[in-house]
């Protein structure tokens, strides 16, 4: 165990160690406790101390629980039990735990910490005490609040310019062309859901999985079949794929698999091999729906998934005109230019 009371004179080699070892914990960053078996910290680094307010003199003086110390209040002011605490469960369960927790400093603020708590055992496996690594995530929350904050405001003007391009196209176009216009604000609509799907998680890296189900459940889900590993795709890409998978879908309504009840499409993506950067490869596969013949005009459809996609992510969109059904292959970076 490590002593803060080390007497002077000649460093004995078991001294010399505990004077290492002392300078090492107090260097650290992160804060670090060591509990008892009765959840009494015995030692806390130079970081708990500034974490906490407290000097570990102050701590042993008082010889009670940690928790009671620094953890014994909840937010709304009602008393926080040692046995509900999460951080002390890792005694009497002899299992790591972390998560995230509100402190009480000693000036009597709350404060945001990130934990792990391990037990230590004795040399018979017998759990005798907790080593505790805690750290400050004040700035953290505050940055992730602000961060939400600008995501949400974002969403919502967003969401006003799409719904002032839709009002603009129908007094424009509303008498021209109701087919064209409907195609056109459709495409608004999928803007919008791939946005949605942004706004859910905060402009982070979206999984893959969500994209095509969202895309799935506007088209019918029992339609449907998807599979592929857990891809993790940047927003920039996220909002491509749903144009590209709208623009399938509707063809599909139009022309292909959706435009017969028996019709069906799968949708599977994995990883593809590329020069040092990470690919994707996904593939469209319709069936059950009626012969299919090669169109004698591109689309706008069409351009959409095989030269815009293609070309901002630096992959290839391949288009196959089988009779049994049309057959998309996308390949592409998951890093985009």
């Amino acid at each position: 165990m490590i002593d803060q009371r080390h007497e002077g004179g000649p460093a004995t080699g078991l001294s010399s160690a505990t004077l290492r070892l002392q300078a090492v914990l107090d260097n650290a960053s992160v804060a670090i406790f060591l509990m008892d078996d009765r959840q009494h910290c015995i030692y806390m680094n130079a970081a708990a101390e500034q974490l906490t307010g407290f000097t570990l003199a102050e701590i042993l003086a008082a010889d009670r629980p940690l928790h009671d110390i620094i953890h014994h209040t909840r937010p709304d002011g009602s008393p926080y039990p040692l046995a509900e605490c999460a951080i002390d469960r890792a005694f009497p369960e002899h299992n790591q735990m972390r998560g995230e927790e509100l402190f009480v400093h000693r000036r009597g603020h709350f404060y945001p910490v990130a934990f792990c708590a391990s037990p230590v055992r004795d040399e018979a496996s017998r759990t005798i005490g907790t080593v505790i690594e805690v750290r400050d995530i004040t700035q953290e929350k505050r940055a992730a609040s602000m961060r939400q904050v600008l995501v949400n405001e974002l969403d919502h003007r967003v969401k006003n310019t799409l719904a002032t391009v839709q009002a603009m196209a129908r007094q424009t176009f509303g008498g021209s062309d109701p087919a064209a216009l409907q195609s056109y604000m459709n495409r608004i609509a999928a803007l919008s859901e791939a946005h949605e799907v942004l706004t859910r998680n905060a402009w982070e890296p979206t999984a893959l999985a969500d994209i095509v189900a969202s895309a799935a459940r506007t088209f019918g889900p029992d339609r449907f079949t998807l599979g592929g590993p857990s891809t993790m795709v940047s927003p920039k890409i996220a909002v491509s794929l749903t144009v590209a998978l709208h623009e399938l879908a509707a063809n599909a309504i139009k022309y292909g698999a959706l435009s017969t009840p028996e019709g069906r499409i799968a949708v599977r993506w994995s990883d593809a091999p590329g020069a040092g950067t990470p690919m994707l490869r996904l593939v469209w596969e319709e069936r059950g729906g009626p012969p299919v013949t090669p169109p004698t005009r591109r689309g706008l459809g069409v351009e959409l998934v095989e030269s815009q996609l293609a070309y901002e992510f630096g992959g290839s969109a391949e288009l196959e005109f089988a009779p049994e059904g049309l057959v998309c292959t996308i390949s592409l970076t998951l890093t985009p230019r």
